[in-house]
């Protein structure tokens, strides 16, 4: 005859050792949870074991049903932890198994992306920027963990920038940005006789880095924004101002000869990396410096307005601004020959306000710029 108690107590160590075993993993399947495959292309395994066998290739932009999550030792550093969803696929046969984390993001995180472009979605580009090496697109400019990682853009990857902002340095932190582990041996160590000193140089004597946000193409990314470490970017100038620097930074810049009623939509219609039609246009200016940067520094010193002349096909400089601290956003605003460009500036009362610049056409047609209390075609003595 079965005794009772003793049945019970077997039925509480089973659920107890379900739960143990369980530990690991969040059940997602109650939520109803999905996410999108933001790798070019992944694999679906059998387990999360290195000799897993491999049930079904999805790609960039397929979407699939998260179940469970666990967190496993990393292989190559044991010190590590790599998370696997357990997924079930929208193919014919509602493939199911596990899939790293890394190729997944996740719709909650996906929401809060789309969240954080709402937010700006009245902010105009300010410049047009592309990756230089691989990097993580982030939902916050911090990377001390990575908790915030959305997902890895490829080398390449082109993008509008919408801001900046500089943060403290992360102490002991790469000049890079990658979640790539090196391989055994790779890692070269800063004691090096080559290494070189803070005098040669100057990243070692910077107390801040520098961030980018960013707005992506749909092709890119599934999420529509976020942040990106500014040691990957590449400012990329259009090939038509590009060669009319002249010792300072083009950090930022905008036409001012097109219709920027839509601004929002510019993401979706254009390749943002490229840009040679001539024509005329606003550019923010920075000094170059060898000092370390600050927290609260200026996001540019000087406007330089490059007007264009389509009869003789030439540009000419119809404005240059005195040395000023000024900061983003830049806005264009007006159609037509009736456009003003909007900046904010600190004055010398230490107040920062607003500032409206008047475009016109002198009496010979040329493109020029009346500051903030200047009068219609005058300028100040």
């Amino acid at each position: 005859m079965r005794d009772p108690g003793r049945s019970s107590l077997f039925a509480t160590q089973l659920m107890l050792l379900a739960t143990l075993l369980l530990g690991g993993c969040s059940t997602l399947a109650s939520r109803s949870n999905t996410g999108v495959v933001v790798s070019r292309s992944a694999q679906i395994r059998s387990s999360t074991a290195v000799v897993a066998a491999d049930l079904l290739e999805v790609n960039r932009g397929d979407v699939i049903d998260l179940l469970d999550s666990i967190d496993i030792p990393d292989p190559s550093d044991n010190s590590k932890r790599e998370r696997w969803f357990r997924v079930r696929a929208h193919d014919a046969d509602r493939t199911e198994g596990w899939i790293e984390a890394r190729n997944i993001m996740p719709d909650k995180v996906l929401e809060n992306a789309r969240k954080l472009a709402e937010e700006d979605k009245g902010t105009p580009a300010q410049a047009t920027g592309q990756l230089h090496a691989g990097s993580n697109l982030r939902l916050t400019s911090d990377r001390s963990n990575n908790e915030n990682i959305m997902m890895r853009l490829d080398s390449g990857s082109s993008f509008e920038i919408i801001g900046w902002k500089r943060v403290p340095k992360l102490k002991g932190s790469e000049t890079s940005e990658s979640d790539t582990a090196p391989k055994p041996g790779s890692a070269t160590s800063r004691t090096s006789k080559s290494a070189p000193s803070d005098e040669e140089n100057p990243e070692d004597q910077e107390t801040t880095e520098l961030w980018y946000k960013v707005r992506l193409s749909p092709s890119i990314s599934p999420a529509p924004e976020g942040w990106i470490f500014g040691k990957q970017v590449e400012l990329m100038v259009p090939s038509d101002i590009i060669y009319y620097r002249t010792g300072r930074e083009f950090v930022a810049w905008r036409r001012l000869d097109e219709d920027n009623s839509d601004e929002s939509s510019a993401t979706k219609t254009k390749d943002v990396a490229k840009e040679s039609r001539p024509g005329s246009w606003v550019i923010l200016e920075r000094s170059s410096s060898k000092e370390p940067h600050k927290l609260d520094e200026p996001d540019f010193d000087r406007i330089y307005v490059l007007g264009y002349e389509k009869h003789d096909q030439d540009h000419y400089t119809a404005y240059r601004s005195p040395d000023i601290e000024g900061y983003l956003p830049l806005r264009i605003e007006g159609r037509g020959a009736d456009k003003t460009f909007v900046v904010r500036i600190k004055g010398d009362n230490g107040q920062i306000v607003e500032s409206r610049y008047s475009l016109f056409r002198d009496d010979h047609g040329v493109m020029r710029v009346n500051a903030p209390g200047e009068e219609r075609g005058k300028k100040k003595r």
